[in-house]
């Protein structure tokens, strides 16, 4: 069972947490209401947060007629809410499945290449290939794989193209070089492809291990480059870097990249470390920024026990996740009678005995036009798992619904993409990347 919170946007936990709350019964999801003052539990405290109304969504109601809006998004850059410009009535969801619709080593990473109708996809090993319904280009945009350490949690991590690429020609890439270092690295494309030659490091750090690199690079609204880093690995924080404001590990980064060739940290970032934007966290290897909320949402990998996604406004400088006072909801260093004064819990927490779970991947919010009933709805899933669940962003909701009996497993989901239009990819360690289609009465 999911343990979650009927929330909108941040919460700040107060007093201490000891002990692991019994787990909260399955409720079928709210009913449309008015806006309200509701309670919220966390390990043994609670706090006061106000709550917008939510209209139930049901997976696979096929009494449920739906409206669609229709408008494009420009080609060159991530969609906005889509405009309305006409309606369309679409028949009843009967369900949602999967189309394979590419396969290519281990993608980590898939979003729009700007100026084009085509599909970036970034593979571990150290390539990013563009595809669209002809196929993959057979041709990498970059091939980056000599100097790329593709080993375990390690290897390229993550991918951005800047802010007006179509005239820039400027992508960014994260990935672990092979001495083990993270590394923040700026090509140019010319002539349709990214030369390897063309790169520059601009933002570099040891890792003392080979897992928890983090890996999901993004621009915010703000124009700025952010980074989720994890904690250096090992087990229980071991090098002591989520509660550390003066590391860079355990953390969300934001750079200003605005100046070729250079990545500054951002005017406003609050901590002694001057690239970090937010401390705490274990393992955050996919978040998301939603635009059209202004939030941004972190799927943070757990311990042994709990996985975690949190919420907060982008806006929200100098947040602290819990880890390693708190794993989830709970407490885990020290296991009881921990000080969670001031931390940013989850909204959702996922338990290791629910459904094999044992490493969250987020995960984006639909904002397509093919499936409405998803509009809003943060989609993630898990390694071990293979299921996909959903919330809505912005509105109360009790349990995250479950598609997973519609879709089947879809194996080891390691990272999740949009298109020009919205629509979403789930992409899987053995290669797969899964378009989420809607079948209609």
């Amino acid at each position: 069972m999911v343990r979650r919170i009927l929330l909108v946007g941040l919460v700040l936990v107060t007093g201490a947490c000891s002990g692991v709350p019994d787990p909260i019964p399955p409720t079928t999801p709210p009913p449309t209401a008015s806006p309200t003052s509701t309670t919220t539990s966390g390990p043994d405290q609670a706090t006061t947060t106000t709550v917008l109304a939510a209209t139930s969504l049901t997976p696979a109601d096929p009494s449920t007629t739906v409206v669609a809006t229709t408008g494009q998004a420009p080609a060159d850059t991530t969609p906005e809410p889509t405009t309305t410009t006409a309606t369309t009535a679409l028949a009843p969801l009967e369900r949602l499945r999967y189309e394979e619709v590419a396969t290519v080593g281990y993608p980590i990473h898939a979003e729009p290449y700007p100026g084009s109708d085509r599909m970036a996809i970034a593979s571990k090993e150290g390539t990013i290939w563009l595809w669209d319904e002809a196929g993959i280009d057979p041709v990498p945009l970059l091939d980056i794989t000599d100097r790329v350490l593709d080993r375990g949690e390690q290897g390229l991590l993550g991918l951005a193209f800047a802010p007006g690429y179509p005239e820039s020609r400027r992508l960014f890439v994260h990935y672990t070089a092979r001495d083990g270092d993270t590394v923040l690295a700026e090509f140019v494309e010319q002539g349709g492809r990214a030369d390897p030659e063309s790169g520059t490091v601009i933002w570099r750090t040891p890792q003392p291990a080979a897992n928890h690199n983090g890996g999901m690079i993004m621009f915010g609204p703000d124009g700025y480059l952010y980074m989720g880093l994890g904690d250096g690995g090992g087990a229980g924080d071991r090098y002591g870097h989520g509660q550390n404001d003066r590391s860079p590990l355990g953390a969300l980064l934001r750079f200003d990249v605005s100046e070729p060739g250079l990545a500054i940290p951002a005017a406003g970032n609050p901590f002694p470390a001057p690239e970090v934007w937010a401390i705490g966290l274990r393992n955050p290897w996919r978040f998301t920024i939603d635009e059209p909320s202004g939030t941004i949402i972190i799927a943070d990998v757990g311990q042994n026990l709990f996985e975690e996604v949190s919420l907060a406004p982008v806006e929200a400088a100098g947040l602290n996740y819990g880890w390693p006072i708190t794993e989830g909801l709970h407490c885990f260093d020290p296991p009881s009678g921990c000080d969670a004064s001031g931390l940013t819990l989850p909204v959702v927490e996922v338990p290791h005995t629910d459904s094999g779970t044992c490493s969250i991947t987020g995960g984006v919010v639909y904002r397509g036009s093919a499936i409405p009933e998803l509009a809003g709805h943060y989609l993630f899933s898990d390694y071990c798992g293979g299921y996909l669940r959903s919330f809505p962003v912005g509105e109360s909701f009790d349990d995250p619904l479950d598609w997973t009996d519609q879709l089947g497993n879809a194996g080891q989901v390691v990272a999740f993409g949009t298109d020009h239009a919205g629509e979403v990819y789930v992409l899987t360690a053995a290669g797969s990347v899964l378009l989420l289609v809607a079948e209609r009465g």
